[in-house]
C-alpha cells in the first residue's frame, strides 16, 4: 500500500439537484463545455491531475499547496467573469477546499483521511468561494497575494480532530499592494508577526543563538488559542532586510509586529523587545534585559507574557504551563544544541562531525534533553549515509529512540527516527516516522526533506519531487532541496520547473556563499544549477571552488562529478565517480548513482558499466 503526502482540491457545484430539475439536458451540455474549455486547461497549467469527476464535482491533485491554491483562485475569478450577467438561476457556480493531507494511493485514485477533510472544507465554503487547512495556509505564506480570513477551529463531519479553517478573500487587492483586510474573527483575535531578532554582538558566528531565541518566542506564543501567529517560516523571510514594521504588517496581514535584538557577549546577554502596532506605528511595548546568559529562558518567558498581556489575551491554564516548558533548563546544553544545529546545516563530514560534538555535549550537560538526542542521531545517520563512518544502524536507532522516549510530541525526532529507520532499508515504519513528524509540524523541513532523500532511494522521483518543495517551501533561504529538485524534474520531463528550480536554487546558494564562504555545498549545488542553465564557465569555477575547500570529501566529489556529467566533462566525471566508490555510503551507491538524471551522460559509457557492476 503506497501513502503520500499530497495537495488536494475538492469542489462541488452549487445547487446541483436544482439545476439539474430544471434543465437537466442544458446542465450536462454547459458542465461539459466548461470543464473542455476552462477548467482542464486551469488544472494542467497548475500541473494538476484530475483524480475523479462525480458530476457534481472533482477531487484534483496538485505538486504542491501553492500550485493547489492558485489553481482554485484562477478557477473561482474565472467562473464570476463567466457568470457576469447571467441570471441566478442559470449560473454555474463552485464551493471548493484545499487541504495538505496524507492519502492512501490505490492505482489512479486516493483515499484517506487528507481526502476526507477536503472535502469537508469543501463542504463549509462560501457559494463561489475557497477554504483551506492551517497546514495550506502556512505553507502558502505571502506567495500568491491573497488574504486569508482565519475562520477559528471548527469541528468538520466524521473528522476526529478539530481543524483550523481559512477562507481565501478573492475580492482583497495583493497584500503587497494595498492594506489586507483582516476577517472578523481576525480583529477578535489578535495576529502577530516576530521577526527575526538582529544579532548585535558584532559576530556573525552569533546568528544561531539570535535565530534561536526567534523560534523559542514563536512557538511559546503559538501555544496561546487566543493568538494567531505567523509560521516560522514566514516570519523568517525577512532575515536580514531592512523593513518597515507597518509595511510588514499590512502585507501579513497582521495587527502587530514583534522585533528585537541580542547581544551576547561572555556569560552576558542583552535582549531587546519592541511590540509595535502594525497600523498606527506606535511603540506599545518595549523593554531591555540586561541579564546573565543562564537568565535566557526566563527573558523568552518575560516577552512572552508581556504580549499577552500587552494584547489583553486570556490564558488557558493548560497554556500557562505549556509556555513555562522548555526543551532544557540548562543554557550552556541550550547554546551547545543552537551551535550544533548550525554546524549541521552546512553538511559535510567535518561539520557533521562537529555538530555531532556539540549535540554530545549538550547531552552530557543535560541527560534529558531530547532535541540534542535527535540531532546525534541525525548526524551519525549522515555520517554513515554519506561516508560509512561512526556508529551503526542499530546505535542510530536507538539514539533516535531515547529522543522519542523523552519527548514523543516532537517532531524533529520522530524526523530522526524516520531517517534511522530508511537507513536500515525498513521503509513502511519509516514512512509512519515521517507522516507523525509532519503531522505534528507540518512546517518541519527536517522531515520534508529527510523524506524525500529516502524516497529517492527507492526510485520514487514524483513523491520526492513533492517533498522537496515542500522543504523548500517551509524554509526560505535553503538552496539544498531546491537544488535537489532539478534532477527530480528532469527524470520527471517538466522542463519549466527545473529551470525555475535551477534560477532559484543559485539565488538562495549566492546567498550563503555570502555570508559563508567555506561551505562547500552551497559551491558545487550552485555549480550543479548553473550548469543546468548553460552557463557552463561559472559552473566549472564553482565545481572547482567545492573541491578546493575538501577535495577528499566523497559528497563533493559525487556533487562535482554530476556537474561535470551535465558539462560534457565526461573523464572528469568518470575520475571522481570512480576515487570516491570505495569511500561512498549506501544512499550513494544504491540510491543517487543508480536513480540521479545528473548521471544520464555517462550510462551508455563502458567505464559507468563498471561501477554499476562494482556496486552490484
Amino acid at each position: 500500500m503506497e501513502r503520500r503526502l499530497t495537495a488536494i482540491l475538492a469542489a462541488d457545484v452549487v445547487g446541483y439537484s436544482r439545476l439539474m430539475g430544471a434543465n437537466e439536458t442544458g446542465t450536462l451540455a454547459a458542465l461539459k463545455t466548461l470543464q473542455t474549455d476552462f477548467i482542464d486547461g486551469k488544472i494542467a497549467e497548475h500541473q494538476g491531475r484530475i483524480v475523479k469527476l462525480t458530476g457534481d464535482g472533482m477531487l484534483v491533485e496538485f505538486p504542491s499547496v501553492v500550485n493547489a491554491v492558485a489553481c482554485a483562485a484562477d478557477v473561482q475569478r474565472g467562473m464570476r467573469d463567466r457568470n457576469a450577467g447571467m441570471s441566478q438561476e442559470r449560473r454555474i457556480e463552485f464551493r471548493m477546499g484545499v487541504n495538505l493531507g496524507d492519502v492512501i494511493v490505490e492505482g489512479e485514485d486516493i483515499f484517506g483521511d487528507g481526502v476526507n477533510v477536503a472535502g469537508r472544507l469543501e463542504s463549509i465554503a462560501p457559494v463561489g468561494g475557497i477554504t483551506v487547512s492551517q497546514s495550506v495556509r502556512d505553507h502558502v505564506g505571502n506567495r500568491l497575494g491573497l488574504t486569508f480570513e482565519d475562520m477559528g477551529e471548527r469541528r468538520l463531519k466524521n473528522i476526529e480532530r478539530p481543524i483550523r479553517v481559512y477562507s481565501i478573500s478573492l475580492d482583497a487587492p495583493p497584500s503587497g499592494e494595498t492594506s489586507a483586510i483582516a476577517s472578523t474573527h481576525r480583529e477578535e483575535k489578535p495576529s502577530i508577526a516576530v521577526l527575526p531578532f538582529i544579532n548585535m554582538s558584532g559576530d556573525p558566528e552569533q546568528e544561531y543563538f539570535s535565530d534561536g531565541i526567534t523560534e523559542d518566542i514563536i512557538t511559546d506564543l503559538s501555544k496561546v488559542s487566543g493568538l494567531f501567529v505567523v509560521a516560522r517560516n514566514t516570519a523568517f523571510t525577512y532575515k536580514g532586510k531592512s523593513v518597515e514594521a507597518q509595511r510588514v504588517a499590512k502585507h501579513l496581514g497582521v495587527n502587530f509586529i514583534l522585533e528585537g535584538s541580542v547581544r551576547k557577549v561572555g556569560s552576558r546577554v542583552r535582549v531587546t523587545g519592541q511590540l509595535i502596532d502594525g497600523k498606527k506605528g506606535g511603540h506599545m511595548w518595549a523593554d531591555r534585559y540586561d541579564r546573565d546568559l543562564t537568565d535566557i529562558f526566563a527573558i523568552q518567558d518575560e516577552i512572552t507574557h508581556a504580549i499577552v498581556e500587552q494584547l489583553k489575551v486570556k490564558l488557558l491554564p493548560q497554556e500557562k504551563k505549556s509556555i513555562g516548558q522548555t526543551p532544557t533548563d540548562n543554557v550552556e546544553a541550550y547554546t551547545y544544541y543552537l551551535r550544533g544545529r548550525q554546524f549541521m546545516q552546512r553538511h559535510s563530514k567535518s561539520n557533521y562531525q562537529l555538530a555531532r560534538r556539540m549535540f554530545a555535549k549538550a547531552v552530557e550537560l543535560d541527560p534529558l534533553y531530547a532535541r540534542a538526542y535527535a540531532g546525534i542521531a541525525d548526524c551519525d545517520s549522515f555520517l554513515f549515509l554519506h561516508y560509512h563512518l561512526e556508529a551503526g544502524i542499530d546505535s542510530i536507532l536507538a539514539t533516535s529512540a531515547k529522543a522519542l522516549a523523552l519527548d514523543n510530541r516532537l517532531a524533529e525526532a520522530h524526523a530522526s527516527r524516520g531517517l534511522a529507520l530508511s537507513l536500515g532499508q525498513q521503509h513502511e515504519e519509516a514512512i509512519a516516522e515521517f507522516e507523525e513528524a509532519i503531522g505534528l509540524d507540518p512546517n518541519s523541513f527536517e522531515a520534508h526533506y529527510f523524506y524525500a532523500r529516502a524516497c529517492v532511494t527507492q526510485g520514487k522521483l514524483e513523491r520526492a519531487a513533492a517533498l522537496f518543495e515542500r522543504a523548500a517551501e517551509n524554509k526560505p533561504d535553503d538552496f539544498q532541496a531546491l537544488c535537489l529538485l532539478i534532477p527530480m524534474y528532469r527524470s520527471l520531463g517538466r522542463q519549466q520547473e527545473m529551470e525555475r528550480a535551477a534560477r532559484r536554487g543559485i539565488e538562495r546558494a549566492e546567498s550563503e556563499l555570502t555570508l559563508h564562504p567555506e561551505n562547500p555545498r552551497a559551491a558545487y549545488f550552485g555549480a550543479n544549477a548553473l550548469a543546468t542553465l548553460g552557463e557552463k564557465d561559472r559552473a566549472r569555477e564553482w565545481a572547482a571552488r567545492a573541491l578546493a575547500i575538501d577535495p577528499d570529501d566523497v559528497l563533493i566529489q559525487y556533487n562535482v562529478a554530476c556537474v561535470y556529467s551535465l558539462l560534457g566533462d565526461l573523464e572528469q566525471a568518470f575520475d571522481l565517480l570512480e576515487r570516491l566508490l570505495p569511500n561512498a555510503g549506501y544512499e550513494l551507491k544504491h540510491g543517487w548513482i543508480k536513480h540521479d538524471s545528473d548521471l544520464d551522460p555517462l550510462r551508455n559509457h563502458p567505464r559507468f558499466q563498471k561501477i554499476m557492476e562494482s556496486i552490484g
